[in-house]
This record gives structure tokens, sequence and C-alpha cells, in this order.
């Protein structure tokens, strides 16, 4: 274990085998990519982007100092060969790629022919290698992926100077070359590694197993090794020949010819038998020797070898290999097959060559390092407290590392050394407050390096004093939509408390019955069911026991938000199924992202959804509630869609998405089918603003135009006239159908060209019926309409419109009845009752306004208080009929007016869905 001539000899081996750097950076090797399985052509230049398909085309294009890197997965060559020439001390290198080593390759055979100063690297093949008429040529982790193992070797025709390390053969031929060099290979074969004529060969650091099985018929009881003809000034030092399988056969593993002695050398090297038969070590000269004393004393050769009767017990941590090797025997390599460096075992002696410690073999043994550890006893704690490192490792060999802990402020590090110990530690007083990153290193003896970091905060001394934030996650303008955001949801952050000593828990109540407890000062998010005001109370305990609270109150709602139109789409439709919507049971109905609807996405960041309802074959007069899902919360007392039985109504339905994605809807007596139809969301920090306008009309087919017959479609302008600009992306439509011929539906859309399967509005013979719809802005500025049966007039008033130069975002609410004339008395005819309760700075607000009790058709038109009447309509009334419709109209100082015809009086219901403000 003390410094050694061959630790001297293998520093200057590391070096050769690395290669010295170059003199400057022109002159550093240029590369080149064959890579055929991205976009790729023979006839580029074979950069990275741009690579070579073909290995052919990569050694035809490739010169003296390149490193051409191949990609061999879809490389569709079995046979590759190398027939062009490097330049001394500038290369040709093939690199092959490293997950080649992970499959069976599809490349069988490597053939290089005439060439010389070439390098493969990494290479992965089948049918093994062949080097003839070459030089200096080098295989560095050539690898033999076959099933069976049969990739054989063969250097030949003159070659000289090929060098083989730490690759694996099934066999290996040298014949008729010259200084050719094996280190740290692995062959295993039913025949010998055969060295003919082929003077200067260096066999140094392998492990050459001889599989014979007389059973099966594999092997002929040949030599392990066997060198013959004109081989001499030949080497075979520190290697590990093994005899395995079943075989009763005596012929000896390590055979050299009289015509071979001359300037041979062997030494250092391990035998071992098979199990249960007896060994013949040596022949040389033809003469047989079973010992390695009698080898010695009769050749001068075989110096410190090992024999052994078996291979049990090589591979363990008492193996015979270990440390006993000649570091300065040809051939030998600075790291072994698996690129581990020369390791000195501090377990056993120094028995290599003048108490070298290189293992024989392939493979050097070694402390296993893989991991490091670090404890901290005080990692947050006042200044001037001592705080104790802990380190250790997963090392075999603890003798051999050292712990080197930087406190990270500023101070000089401590080095520590082990010992015996499995652990170390040491003891450090931070001297002024800081958040320092503590990073511990720990190396072992051949310098390799694991590092662990722990942040440690030295803190002023003084008193725990709870701090923290509330405010709400929102989405961000650049939101990603597969995220989930859910409304209403508040994040707590404690991280401003100040807290002398590490904090262990902190306990957050938000008010509502939520409570969340933390490990430390860290964030919590709770999302609520309700808009409200809630105190939120934090509650932090720190390591000594100390605890302190803080509260304040919050102000929970959703915000403020654009719209974001999308083409409509079906999101359900009950009669599919053969379900229904029914008394006392809330339909559940998912809206965020999640809910399988093939061919269509919803963002994760919608606050509120506008979706088109309509009830069908309901078995009683009944109505329809819709509202944001809120587990436990009872059916409000708003409504959305009025229908009698046996009738079909539809209407738009504005609502709030619940905390868990979805809404509800349930009718307050009988059952029916329920279809939902998706049309558009609004999202904080997305989508467009709205312009509200005093309801407009921009078409009447009773007096422009004849009724829209069924299977036709009309195009309708709607943006670049009538107020509203021609940028806009959707408008806010009344929709009005009268005179119809029989029961159809309506569909308003964008494209002329591609109708969805939606509806927006549902007519009957005889009765005038309205639905409000958003509809995205098509092609130069139009809308479509189509009607699918009989015929119909339709009346388009506008009421708004969306765009990004619009003037307000929307926050919606949870269903809320503003007004009820049940309560008061009947609008009289020609009357206009005001409706209040809304924000003040309100521009424009969303309702659900119901006709009822009404004894004359007519209509009722809401607008802004004070401001003038229009001419236009907001529902269409019926005698004997409830009738809501979803009205989205202007606002002035909180309140709005609503107008009733001269047709008779009606009681009118408000419902508040939302609002409108600059935001």
């Amino acid at each position: 274990m003390r410094p050694s001539r061959a630790l001297v000899l293998l520093t200057a081996g590391l070096v050769t085998f690395i290669g010295m750097p170059a003199a400057t950076a022109a002159d550093l090797p240029t590369d080149l990519y064959v890579d055929n399985s991205i976009a790729c052509t023979d006839s580029g230049s074979g950069t990275q982007t741009s690579p070579l398909c073909t290995f052919a085309a990569g050694v035809k294009a490739a010169k003296p100092g390149q490193t051409v890197h191949v990609n061999p997965r879809y490389q569709k060559q079995q046979a590759l060969t190398v027939d062009r020439s490097g330049a001394p001390g500038k290369p040709i290198t093939f690199a092959f790629t490293p997950e080649s080593q992970l499959i069976e390759s599809s490349i069988h055979r490597l053939t290089i022919s005439g060439a010389s100063h070439v390098q493969v690297q990494g290479l992965t093949m089948t049918e093994g290698v062949s080097i003839t008429g070459s030089h200096d040529v080098v295989l560095d982790g050539v690898l033999d992926s076959s099933m069976y193992g049969y990739a054989p070797l063969v250097v030949s025709g003159g070659s000289t100077d090929v060098r083989v390390r730490r690759s694996s053969f099934y066999s290996a031929a040298i014949a008729g070359a010259q200084r050719t060099v094996l280190s740290r290979n692995a062959l295993r074969s039913s025949g010998p590694l055969s060295v003919v004529d082929a003077p200067g060969t260096v066999i140094t650091n392998n492990h050459i197993d001889n599989f014979t099985d007389e059973n099966e018929g594999i092997g002929g009881c040949e030599e392990t090794v066997v060198i013959r003809g004109a081989s001499t000034g030949s080497s075979v030092f520190n290697n590990v020949l093994t005899a395995s399988g079943n075989t009763t056969c005596t012929t000896p593993q390590l055979s050299v010819a009289q015509s071979a002695t001359s300037g041979t050398r062997t030494g250092y090297n391990l035998i071992a038998g098979s199990e249960g038969y007896a060994t013949v070590a040596y022949q040389w000269a033809g003469t047989t020797y079973p010992t390695a004393a009698a080898f010695l004393a009769a050749s001068g050769q075989g110096a410190r070898d090992i024999l052994v009767p078996t291979t049990a017990g090589l591979w363990g941590p008492d193996s015979p290999l270990i440390d006993s090797a000649d570091a300065t025997a040809p051939g030998v390599l600075p790291v072994d097959r698996n690129g581990i460096p020369t390791t000195d075992d501090p377990r056993v002696p120094n028995t290599g060559k003048d108490g070298g410690y290189l293992d024989r073999g392939t493979t050097e043994t070694n402390d296993g390092l893989t991991s490091a550890r670090m404890e901290i006893d005080h990692p947050w704690a006042p200044v001037g407290t001592p705080v104790t490192f802990k380190a250790g490792s997963d090392s075999k060999w603890p003798t051999t590392m050292t712990y080197t802990v930087d406190f990270g402020d500023g101070t000089a590090p401590a080095v520590i050394r082990p010992g015996d110990a499995a652990d170390v530690t040491t003891t450090h007083v931070y001297g002024s407050p800081c958040a320092c990153a503590v990073k511990m290193t720990a190396t072992n003896g051949t310098g390799k390096q694991i590092s662990k970091e722990q942040a440690v905060r030295a803190t002023a001394p003084g008193e725990l004093a709870t701090a923290f934030t509330a405010t709400p996650i929102l989405p961000a303008p650049d939101h990603d939509p597969n995220q989930v955001v859910r409304p209403l949801t508040l994040r707590v952050d404690t991280t401003t408390t100040v807290a002398p000593w590490g904090v262990v828990r902190v306990n957050v109540d938000f008010g509502d019955g939520t409570n969340l407890y933390r490990p430390g000062l860290q964030t919590a998010t709770h999302s609520y069911k309700q808009p409200g005001t809630y105190e939120v109370k934090v509650t932090v305990y720190d390591v000594k026991g100390a605890q302190s609270t803080a509260s304040r109150t919050v102000q929970v709602g959703y915000a403020a938000s654009g719209y974001v139109a999308t083409t409509p789409f079906r999101l359900l439709d009950t009669r599919a199924t053969g379900s229904f919507v029914q008394h006392g049971v809330p339909r559940s109905v998912e809206v965020l992202r999640g809910a399988t609807v093939p061919g269509q996405f919803r963002a994760g960041g919608m606050a509120s959804v506008v979706l088109n309802v309509t009830v069908t074959g309901a078995t009683q007069d009944t109505h329809l509630s819709v509202w944001p899902s809120v587990p436990g919360q009872a059916r409000p007392e708003t409504s959305n869609v009025n229908v009698r039985a046996g009738g079909t109504s539809s209407n738009t339905v504005t609502v709030p998405v619940g905390p868990d994605g979805k809404i509800q809807a349930q009718l307050n007596s009988g059952k029916a089918s329920l279809i939902v139809d998706f049309v558009g969301y609004y999202q904080p920090n997305a989508g467009d603003r709205f312009s509200p306008l005093a309801p407009t009309r921009i078409l009447d087919t009773r007096t422009n135009g004849d009724a829209l017959s069924g299977g036709k479609r009309r195009t309708v302008k709607v943006a670049g006239a009538n107020g509203i600009p021609a940028d806009a992306t959707a408008v806010a439509l009344n929709l009005t159908g009268t005179g119809a011929t029989q029961e159809a539906f309506v569909s308003a859309f964008p494209n002329p060209v591609k109708r969805p399967h939606t509806s927006n509005l549902n007519v009957e013979p005889g009765k005038d019926k309205s639905n409000q719809a958003i509809v995205p802005v098509g092609p130069d500025g139009t809308i479509t309409l189509f009607t699918n049966s009989g015929s119909t007039h339709l009346v388009l008033d506008a009421v708004g419109y969306y765009g990004k130069d619009g003037k307000a975002l929307f926050t919606p609410v949870s269903p809320k009845r503003l007004a009820d004339t049940r309560t008061t008395g009947k609008v009289a005819p020609g009357a206009t009752t005001t409706v209040s309760g809304l924000p003040a700075n309100a521009l424009g607000a969303v309702l659900n306004v119901t006709a009822t009790d009404t004894t004359a058709p007519g209509f009722l038109t809401a607008y802004a208080f004070r401001g003038k009447l229009p001419g236009a309509s907001s529902l269409n009334t019926l005698p004997g009929l409830t009738v809501p419709n979803h009205v989205t109209t202007p606002v002035a100082d909180g309140r709005v007016n609503i107008f009733n015809s001269y047709g008779g009086p009606n009681h009118v219901i408000t419902d508040l869905l939302g609002y409108f403000t600059t935001g």
C-alpha cells in the first residue's frame, strides 16, 4: 500500500491511454454523424441535424482527425467495412452510440481492410471483427451481443500495431500480424486464443475461458492460449485462464511452441481448472508442466503464477486476483474494462510486482462507492448555535475515504478522514445570519467523488412570529390548458414568518372548516365551495416547542374573466344513454378538461361556462335549475329552463364551474331528457372583453327576406356593421323564431360549410320563442343560420360583442335571485320595472329573465337604467306559459330596466348570473 514504481508507470500509461491534448483549438477533430433514425442524406455534410444515412457513406466521407458518430440502431448494413485511413496522430474514429449496447445489434460483422490509423469505439456486433492488412488500429469497448457468443476476432494479413482493449469476443486468432496487443478483454470460446506467426503479440489482463461440454459435443479439448510459429517476443501477463464446462480434458491451458519461445515471456497469470478434474497448466517447447513451480524452474517463465483447481471464490473479497498483478507488464491499461482506475484494496496486502496493486484479469476490485449521506442536527438555528454535521458513504473501504464539508458561509471547509469509522462528524458555528448551501464531498482512494448538498439557515435570535400572505390562484396569461386551476382557489404563503428555530409544523385554518397541515414554512392551497368572506388563521410550531398564531380576513370571489369562443359541441345528451334528469336527483356534468368528448378540448383554467341547455320529453310541467357543483349544496331557488309536459324548451346558461370541475342540473318535478351544448367559457387572464349594446336589430326575415326553410342555410353580416367592429370575435344575440310551420330547431354558427351538431333555439307552430346565443364570428364578419325542417321567420337582435378592444370583463356569480314581482305585483302593459342589486361599477349584466302568469302575447325588453328604450325584445311572452331567457343587458348605477309590452300584464322574475366591469 506504499507508493510504488508501478504507480508511476500506471500514471504514465494513463497519459498514453487518454492521449495528449491538441496544441490548438484549430487542431481538434471535427465530427460527422451517421443516423438514419431521423431525416438523413448520404450526399450531405453529415452534421448532427442533417446526418449521413449509411455507415459506408461515413467511411467514404471521413478524413484524418475526424470522429464519425454512428447510431447503429437502424443500420440495415449487416456487414460494415472500413478501408479508409487516418494519419499519424490524427486517426479516423468511428464512435458507435452507447444505446446500441442495450439491444442485439443489427450489425453482424466489421471488416477493417488495408486501413491505418483507425479507431472503433462502442461497436456491438454478432459475427465478429476481421482486421487484415491494416496498421495502427484500435478497438475499444467492442462487444459480442449474439445470443450464443459466436463472434470471433481475427487479426491477419500482415497487420501491425493493432490494439484490442476492453472488448468481448467468442474467440481470437492472431495470424501473420505483428505487435498485436490484447488488454482487458473477455473471451469465452470452445477453442484456443490462437497466436500463429505473430511476433510481439501482447496478451495482458484478459479473462479467457475455454468452454468444453463433452456431452453436448462442444469444444475439442484444445489449449486455452496457444502461441505457435514465428510468434517470438510475445508476452502473456496478468491473465485469468479458466477451463469450464463438463470436461475431462487434460490439454495444457497455456501452450508455447518451440518456434515461439525466443523472447517470449509469461508471468502473474492465474490458471483455474474445471471442477472435479485435474488441470495441466503449461506446455513450453513441447514439454508439459503441471505446476507453476516446475514450469518456472525449467523455463524461467510463469513467475508468480497462481494455479487453483476451480473458479470458486475468484471474484469474491478474498480473491487471489486482487492487488497481485505486474503493473509493469506490457499492455497494462490504467483503467479496467468498466473504466475503473487501478485501485488499492486496503483489505489485502499488495503482492503485485514491486508492491504494486494492479488486479489480474479484466476488472479492478473497488470500494463500490455509489452514494454519500449527510445529516445536520440543527439545519435551522440562531446564530451562535453549534451545528454538527455527520457524513458517510456506502464505500466498503472507509479507511480510503476523505470527507470535505463546505459550510457555505465563506469559512474554510472541514476535511475529515474517518479511519475505520463508517461516519465522520464535524461542528461549525455560524457567525452571521445566512441561508447557506452546505456541500459535503466524499472522495475515495481513486479520486471518485460524490457530493450531497443541503440548505442550512442561520437566523437572528428572537421570538417566533407568524406572518403570511393570502392570494388567489389564477391562470397566467400563458396558462397551460392541460393544467387545472379551479375557481375560488386561495394560496397561503407562510414563508414570511420570523422563525429563529426550525419550524416543524404549520396549521392553516381556511375559515370554512378546512384545516391543512404542512411540515414547514411553505404554501398551502385550498379551493372554496362558495364565494364569501373568510377568516384565515395560521399557527406555526418550532422545534423548541414554541408556537405563534396570526389571522386575517380574506374576500374570496370569482375573478373578472375574458370570453373564449369555441366551436359549439355537444357535451351531454341523455337520450343517447336512455337516462334522464329528474326531480330530487342532481345530474353532474363535467365541464373542465378531463371529460371525454372525442375531438373536443376544454381549458383547465375556466371560471365559468356558457352552455345551451335543452329539456325535452318532460313528463309534467317543470323547470330546470343549473348551478355550480358544490358538495352538499342544495338546488338554488333560481331557474334556467321552463318546459311544458311533452314539450321541448331551451335556454342559454352561464354558470360558474364548481370546485370539482362540474356543474349540476335538476328538475323541480317529473323527469325529462337533458341536452347540453358547450358554447364557450370565461377565464381570468384569457379571452376577449365584452362591449354591451342597447338591443340592436340585425335581421328580421318578416321584413327583409323570406322565412328560413328546412335544410337551408343563411349567412348574416354581424361584424363591421350595426355598431359592431369588424374585428369582433363573437357576438351576443337574441334569436327569436316566429311563424314556424312545424317543430324544429335553429342553429347559429360561424363556419358556413361546417355546421356543428348543436342547436340554439327550438321553435313551434303558433308560438314566438326566443333564446340568447353567443356566436363566434365567421368569415367576413358573418354568422350562418340553419333550421332542420319546415320553415320559420327569424329575428336577430345584437346585445353586445366580444373583441380584443372590448370594454369589460365578466365576473360570474352563483345564481342569485334579484327580483320577483310575484311578491310585489304584476308589471302592467307598457310599464317598466327596475331591478337593482347589481354592483355600482357594472357596465353590463347577464341575467336569466322569466315571464310567467301571462295573459296575452307580448314581449319584454331589458335595457340600462335611465337608458332609452330600444326597439328590440329580450324575450317573447305567451299566455299560459312560463318563458325564461338568458339576457345580456347594459347596466347603469347598478340597475336594469325591464319593459313590458302592451300585450298584457306579466310577472317578471330576474336572476343574476354575472356582471361586466372594466376589470
